[in-house]
């Protein structure tokens, strides 16, 4: 039996839950693939820490070195996270001719062309499932199964954190405050959650993703993001009145010879098969001009599940490499598109202002609206005192139109405040 070799960079959760996924199912695996998988080394900087793993003190090692210049190894797995030093490790990996496996969507939306032509150049593999979704396989389904697609959209919740803090607001009437201090005791959450609560986190996974789907080169940083931290639960509470649920979407799609892409909260209707997604579940729904609408849905974090997507790579290319095919290498991350960058686009929006309960408000509102061609769709006014709320579903505009004509509104004093502007999906 043929023995392939592993070295682990970092011994947080994902590598836990990596090896004990192998542990767990090592016989099962080796029947499978005839091919004993043997993880030989994990940098582990703080060996004094209790994992929850039971591993052989002398599988640790204290010098990264130790991993990227074995001759013995490999595959070099990476789960130390960020952007540095992890590109440099894994850098160095593909030049030495070993095969990489990383969960790291933040080096991948960042360094992910220079790395995948290191690949390339050294004729090894660089696989990343677990980078986005968790334990979802979206990126084998993409690169195999869907591949004879030209995809048109993806709509997705790939953040367990932040979606686990909406789930909670909307089903319990919770607070934003209290969830996301739920969300760090359960493990959901990071003792500094702004990558994800910011949407960071999501714009990363959406720039891999946009790479796989369209070919597009399009940095996390020119994402238009929006995070959670400004929903409020009047707004989830209204947004149910429009028979919506609020989530926070990475939204990406194909227009003529344009892409547009997003990150913010989205009013998703409850018809829609990604509004009873919840908790810390992720759910990626996409649109191919032969498959038509497929989603894939999953835990999006935890060890185990992540685990499970690591291992998955791994054993890929344990086999490959027992049938000497590991070498035949196809590019994964594509950056070959023609397509043009176009930001947000154009969507429907949904806005909650506030104004005073004066005669002839209303129609001002509507006709700077329409002074900027701004028409509504729906209009609510909830009960009020002094101070009106006013409610609007805004049919498709550009988000910088609509910014200018709440702008004119505020300055010509028809508005006191502008306190939401969400996108909708119809």
């Amino acid at each position: 039996m043929k023995t392939v070799k592993v070295g682990v960079l970092g011994i947080g959760n994902v590598a836990t839950g990596t090896y004990k996924t192998l542990q767990l199912n090592r016989e099962k695996i080796q029947k499978s693939t005839g091919v004993d998988i043997v993880i030989s080394k994990i940098l582990n900087r703080r060996p004094d820490v209790d994992r929850g793993i039971d591993v052989d003190p002398g599988v640790y090692v204290q010098d990264v070195n130790l991993i990227l210049d074995d001759p013995e190894i490999d595959i070099v797995v990476e789960l130390i996270g960020g952007i540095e030093p992890a590109t440099e490790y894994m850098a160095k990996a593909l030049a030495n001719g070993k095969h990489v496996v990383t969960a790291n969507k933040a080096a991948l939306a960042v360094n992910g062309k220079m790395l995948q032509n290191l690949a390339m150049e050294n004729k090894v593999m660089l696989r990343f499932e677990a980078s986005v979704g968790g334990g979802i396989p979206v990126i084998n389904a993409i690169t195999t199964a869907l591949r004879s697609n030209d995809f048109d959209e993806i709509l997705g919740i790939v953040n367990g954190t932040t979606n686990y803090i909406l789930t909670q607001m909307t089903d319990n009437g919770s607070d934003y405050d209290s969830v996301l201090k739920d969300a760090q005791e359960k493990g959901f959450a990071e003792r500094d959650p702004s990558g994800d609560v910011e949407g960071h986190d999501v714009a990363n996974k959406l720039s891999v993703l946009m790479s796989l789907v369209f070919g597009a080169d399009i940095p996390p940083s020119d994402i238009p993001t929006q995070g959670i931290t400004s929903v409020s639960k009047v707004d989830i509470n209204y947004a149910t009145q429009f028979g919506c649920k609020i989530k926070l979407i990475a939204a990406a799609r194909k227009v003529g010879d344009t892409v547009e892409c997003e990150v913010q909260p989205t009013l998703i209707p409850l018809t829609h098969p990604i509004a009873s997604v919840n908790n810390e579940f992720n759910a990626i729904f996409i649109t191919g001009n032969a498959v038509d609408d497929v989603m894939f849905y999953g835990k999006g974090a935890g060890p185990l599940p992540t685990g499970s997507a690591v291992m998955g790579d791994i054993i890929d290319i344990a086999c490959a490499i027992d049938k000497g095919s590991a070498f035949d290498m196809q590019p994964v991350l594509r950056y070959d598109s023609e397509l043009t960058f176009a930001g947000e686009g154009v969507n429907q929006y949904y806005v909650r202002l506030s104004v005073e309960d004066k005669p002839g408000i209303l129609g001002k509102i509507s006709s700077t609206f329409g002074n900027f061609g701004i028409s509504i769709e729906s209009m609510m006014q909830p009960k009020h005192s002094e101070i009106v709320p006013l409610l609007f579903i805004i049919h498709e505009t550009k988000r910088s139109v609509l910014d200018d004509a709440l702008a004119d509104l505020v300055a010509n004093n028809y508005v006191k405040s502008v306190d939401s502007v969400m996108k909708v999906v119809k």
